[in-house]
């Protein structure tokens, strides 16, 4: 029963469309404060590419399971915009379609590397990640 609720749940909000961003628009929006970027790759990605120096590292494993990192950046997010990104856009489309269907404002801010791209700043995680840190 689990599964197929999961199944419509995932099936439902696949066909949602999350307004793509550019990275700069992205990256002014969180320094206005009016928005919180989120990376929602996984954590060994992290330590081996980096992350986008102003993301909140929330995985999507975490998202699609107990929300253990997830719940209290959520509950603190009340009335920004989450900003989600990942290494191709694919990720990040689900997970903010998902958020969307919740009732969040999301934009995907699309990919690390057009991050990068765009010359915006990246950090390194060198070691085990504490909670939407």
């Amino acid at each position: 029963m689990k599964l197929t609720t999961l199944f419509f749940f995932l099936v439902s909000v696949a066909f949602c469309d999350v307004a793509k961003i550019t990275p700069n628009e992205a990256a002014k929006l969180v320094a206005e404060g009016k928005a919180i970027l989120i990376d929602v790759r996984e954590p060994k990605e992290w330590e081996q590419t980096g992350v986008a120096a102003p993301a909140r590292l929330l995985s999507k494993s975490d998202f699609d399971g107990e929300q253990k990192d997830w719940k209290p950046v959520l509950a603190g997010a009340s009335g920004k915009r989450l900003i989600v990104y990942c290494q191709s856009g694919r990720r990040a489309g689900v997970v903010g379609n998902a958020l969307a269907s919740l009732g969040h404002t999301v934009s995907s801010a699309g990919s690390l590397d057009e991050w990068k791209a765009a010359g915006l700043p990246v950090r390194q995680v060198k070691e085990p990640v504490a909670a939407g840190r």
